[in-house]
């Protein structure tokens, strides 16, 4: 895929959603952390549902410490891996508390020392809660980043590392958003709304679904 065509792509996804943000519900950097942390193998419906709530009673590291991880369970116990989800929330509060003085780091390699942060789950914090341009690439956009060809690679991290290059510069603030909307909402896994789809003449996928 050329140059011109994804510059096509992502103004047309811009146009489409000017302002994309995640569909996680929070209203601060550590309840972000926390229910990006929660969204392993869940949807985010059901993290919405539990961090309901959750926060209202208990929205700060030192809260959330306070209710201990038997506390925390049950709050979170609909989510899938809910107990190691449990040990981790509240490991990551006790280091926020001990080195952070109960602040989210904005770097990478702070947060990505917390317990259940990884690479994916930085680049979600990194872009969404401070502006960085990074892209945290799950199973959507690596899905749809090899299917439209915009960014192809064997791996997560090949996916993530042909993007940055890749994407324009105006556009990497946002692309993660309209990528993960997109193929939650149209390049879907099992059938592609190819017919309905804003780059369907741009895409380069060969097999694409009319129905």
């Amino acid at each position: 895929m050329n140059k011109a065509k994804r510059i096509e792509i992502f103004s047309r996804l811009q146009e489409q959603n000017p302002n994309p943000t995640t569909e996680l519900h929070y209203q601060s950097d550590f309840e972000l952390l926390v229910a990006v942390v929660l969204s392993a193998q869940a949807t985010d419906v059901g993290v919405n549902k539990a961090t309901a709530k959750l926060f209202p009673v208990a929205n700060t590291p030192e809260a959330i410490y306070a209710l201990g991880e038997e506390g925390l369970k049950t709050y979170i116990k609909t989510l899938g891996l809910f107990n190691s989800k449990a040990k981790n929330v509240i490991g990551l509060c006790e280091q926020l508390i001990q080195l952070h003085k109960g602040q989210v780091p904005n770097e990478r390699k702070a947060l990505e020392a917390l317990p259940g942060v990884g690479r994916k789950t930085a680049n979600v914090v990194l872009n969404t809660a401070f502006g960085q341009p990074t892209i945290a690439v799950d199973t959507h956009i690596f899905r749809v980043s090899n299917r439209t060809k915009i960014a192809p690679g064997k791996t997560v991290e090949e996916v993530e590392q042909r993007l940055i290059r890749l994407v324009p510069d105006e556009f990497k603030q946002d692309a993660h958003h309209w990528l993960i909307l997109h193929g939650r909402y149209t390049c879907m896994a099992r059938k592609p709304r190819c017919g309905s789809c804003i780059i369907e003449d741009l895409c380069e996928f060969n097999q694409k679904v009319y129905e």
